[in-house]
């Protein structure tokens, strides 16, 4: 959201306070708290008739700063993000003639206590960047000023007749510095000269509107900053003042936290430490999914044709999923199983458990008129009203629907006993659509804002799904989400929305991955082959290959079948390679989605996250890291031209030919069964040769394929298998090899890539390049 009319002047319609100095410092043992009026107080008079803004610097965890910034205070709470891992006690102030400091682990906030008003972070002596003269601000935009966008509908929805007022933040940009995240966006990867607002909508993969809107960036120097606000969050990436980024939210508060780690991924680690960490996801989860698509016809003969058409074919498949239609037209959702093509539900889940399959059906957050619920839910209160008791109605998406009021926690039980019921008749996870419409013009159980619980609901919504999940096989929940907000990654998966079958949408589709991935999701999936329309044989192979070199795996569409076999006998082959290479690698990817869990780390690192100090990686976005030790370009040319970058170091292509030595740009080739997925110098890939499901087990003739590494080189890695039965593996690196050692009893082999295994003896195996 824009304020300002070139650098001297404000727009029309809009004025301002500024914070112009910190006139007064109270400091406590933790914090500190500045009184920063609007001029330089240079007598008495001139604190008379005077606005101030009043600044709070807090320490919610080592290394991460907040920043609260106040006009008029009488407003009443204002609800953040659920920071489950904050506390109290952390920060350390420092009071002197010049200055005051607050500092927290290895970051350092410091106020100038004369001159201009200058706040500056700084880690290990050097700054990361810059509150300085008239960086903060409250604007107010008289009535009339032109606004578009969200905050325009917003205004219109709740503002009234008055001014609006915004609070806003410029934190200052370094030369070459570049800016990564603010969620799911299928733009430029780098958000630099962008303008974005951070508000949930339904807008599919082409557009500059998100699903997931997540107000967290950060940056190639080493940190990051969150806003700690729900609702609309605007953000201007050094496009109304190039020096800066700008964040603003309507009101009379701000608070937003500046978070250092060193480098992208350390900052990555020390969010997450303050939002949560994503859960370890069942092993079943990784494997392929496979969908009745939406508005294509279905009964239970139509999906046992799929299963069976993929046994026969020698396609390994983890997860059937039911979309929309397993429910009556114009009731979504009733929970009820529509008996004109499945009169047998329970038989039929039965029938699909037998055949060794996880179902996952499609729900939304919704009650159509015609659902038998929805008077039901009218009746106790259990839906969004109106301001003036009514319910809350239109007839986008389905006729007459209402929105479950999730704020209300009688609603959320009465909602999760449908579930129950469903899992009670063998569902074992669902897909939970939409939660991105969600109107402001609206009363909450809870008198919730309005505003704040558009972004939110999202939050409410797929953790009530996820608690009768655990509640129902803990360890087992895995939900396939498509909107979130801060700490969505905790209730995964999360997919990319609708795409369309084209080859620039497949790499629009990307680019929002990785976007996503900036913020600490670390599940990730998306429609193979794309959503809308149908994939020319060329589209849905080469997106073959990148789904299943993604985490999580679905083939699905719109208005058609995703069946390999619909396109080409190759299509077959090349989704059976794929499939079973992804199946040959659990044992490494289970690895990274604890690695997730314990660090924050993404599955799908984009290369920026993990070579920041690489000129050539800063703006990446074909390419990506699927895990610590493996390289993915996807091909987006039916031809096969591809070009990747490898960065410094030995690169060993995983499925066939010559080493290659980095930094270096290439442009290769490839057939649509293959694709460059190289690995990294050094690289320990836990592999099982057990190809045919998810379900392992994987100790018992597990290969170790390494690559090649300096001598002196060693690494630890441990692998579990699902049931939990755990074994530890050792590398050392030798001048002309490799050796492992483990105390496994059972049978297990060390192979360098490309070459032959060699079987351990007495817990030892030995390699030569």
């Amino acid at each position: 959201m824009k304020f300002t009319n070139g650098f001297w002047r404000l727009r029309d319609g809009v004025s301002a306070i500024f914070a112009r100095e910190a006139y007064d410092i109270e400091a406590t043992e933790h914090s500190l708290v500045v009184l920063a009026p609007s001029k330089v107080i240079t007598q008495r008079g001139d604190t008379l008739n005077r606005p101030l803004l009043t600044v709070t610097l807090t320490a919610p965890l080592p290394h991460v700063i907040g920043v609260r910034v106040e006009h008029h205070t009488g407003g009443g709470d204002h609800d953040g993000f659920d920071l489950v891992g904050a506390r109290d006690g952390v920060g350390v102030v420092h009071v002197c003639d010049e200055e005051a400091t607050l500092t927290s682990g290895d970051l350092v906030a410091r106020i100038a206590r004369t001159g201009d008003w200058t706040l500056t972070f700084e880690r290990g002596g050097v700054p990361l960047t810059t509150s300085g003269p008239k960086s903060i601000a409250q604007f107010t935009l008289e009535p009339g000023t032109p606004m578009d966008g969200p905050a325009a509908d917003i205004v219109h929805a709740l503002g009234g007749p008055g001014p609006q007022h915004y609070v806003s933040q410029q934190l200052s940009l370094g030369i070459g510095e570049l800016v990564y995240g603010l969620g799911e966006r299928f733009g430029p990867l780098v958000k630099n000269g962008q303008s974005v607002d951070c508000w949930n909508a339904d807008g599919g993969t082409s557009s500059e509107q998100a699903y997931k809107n997540i107000p967290f960036y950060l940056t190639n120097r080493g940190y990051g900053v969150l806003v700690d606000h729900p609702g609309h969050v605007s953000f201007e990436v050094g496009s109304e003042g190039v020096e800066n980024v700008q964040f603003s939210v309507r009101g009379e508060r701000l608070q937003y936290y500046v978070i250092a780690g060193g480098d992208p991924a350390g900052v990555l680690e020390r969010y997450t430490a303050l939002v949560g960490r994503p859960p370890e996801v069942p092993a079943w989860s990784w494997g392929l999914w496979l969908s009745t698509s939406f508005t294509t016809d279905y009964d239970e003969a139509t999906v046992t044709s799929f299963i069976d058409g993929m046994a026969q074919r020698r396609l390994p498949l983890s997860v059937f999923h039911f979309d929309c239609f397993w429910m009556r037209e114009f009731s979504w959702c009733d929970f009820e199983w529509d008996t004109r093509v499945f009169p047998d539900p329970e038989g039929m889940l039965a029938r699909l458990h037998d055949k060794g399959l996880k179902v996952c059906v499609w729900i939304n957050p919704y009650i159509a008129q015609r659902s038998r619920l929805f008077e039901e839910a009218k009746r106790a209160g259990y839906l969004v009203r109106r301001a003036d008791g009514s319910v809350w109605q239109w007839d986008l998406w389905q006729a007459g629907m209402g929105l479950v009021d999730f704020t209300n926690p009688e609603a959320t039980a009465w909602y999760q006993q449908h579930l129950r019921h469903l899992l009670d008749q063998g569902v074992d996870t669902f897909k939970t659509d939409f939660g991105e419409r969600i109107p402001v013009d609206v009363i909450w159980h809870d008198h919730s804002s309005p505003e704040r619980m558009h972004n939110w609901y999202t939050q409410l919504y797929n953790e009530a799904v996820t608690a009768v999940l655990c509640e129902h096989a803990p360890g087992e929940a895995v939900v396939f989400s498509r909107s979130a907000t801060v700490g969505g990654h905790r209730f995964p998966v999360h997919w990319g929305g609708d795409s369309s079958s084209t080859f620039p949408s497949m790499a629009e589709t990307l680019r929002g991955g990785l976007s996503l991935a900036f913020a600490g999701f670390a599940y990730w999936s998306h429609d193979i082959g794309g959503f809308e329309g149908s994939p020319d044989p060329a589209v849905f192979k080469r997106w073959v290959a990148f789904g299943l070199l993604s985490s999580h795996s679905r083939l699905h569409g719109s208005d058609s079948y995703r069946v390999p076999w619909a396109f080409d006998e190759e299509a077959v082959e090349v989704t059976r390679r794929f499939s079973e290479l992804k199946l040959s690698l659990l044992p490494y990817l289970l690895r990274a989605g604890r690695q997730a869990h314990e660090r924050g780390l993404p599955v799908m690192r984009p290369m920026a996250l993990m070579y920041p100090d690489d000129p050539a990686a800063a703006y990446l976005d074909r390419q990506y890291l699927l895990g610590d030790d493996l390289l993915v370009a996807p091909v987006f040319d039916a031809a096969g031209d591809v070009h990747v970058y490898l960065p410094a170091g030995t690169w060993t292509p995983l499925l066939g030919g010559e080493p290659v030595t980095g930094p270096v740009w290439r442009r290769e080739r490839h057939g649509y069964d293959s694709l460059p997925l190289y690995v990294r110098a050094g690289a320990v890939l836990p592999r099982t040769e057990r190809v045919e499901g998810t379900d392992g087990p994987w100790l018992d003739g597990l290969l170790l394929d390494v690559t090649p590494a300096p001598a002196g080189t060693a690494r630890e890695v441990e692998v579990t298998e699902p049931g939990g039965r755990t074994a530890t593996y050792r590398v050392e690196w030798t001048a002309s090899g490799a050796t492992a050692v483990s105390g496994s009893d059972e049978a297990w082999s060390l192979r360098p890539v490309g070459g032959a295994a060699v079987a351990a003896v007495a817990g030892r195996a030995e390699v030569s390049w």
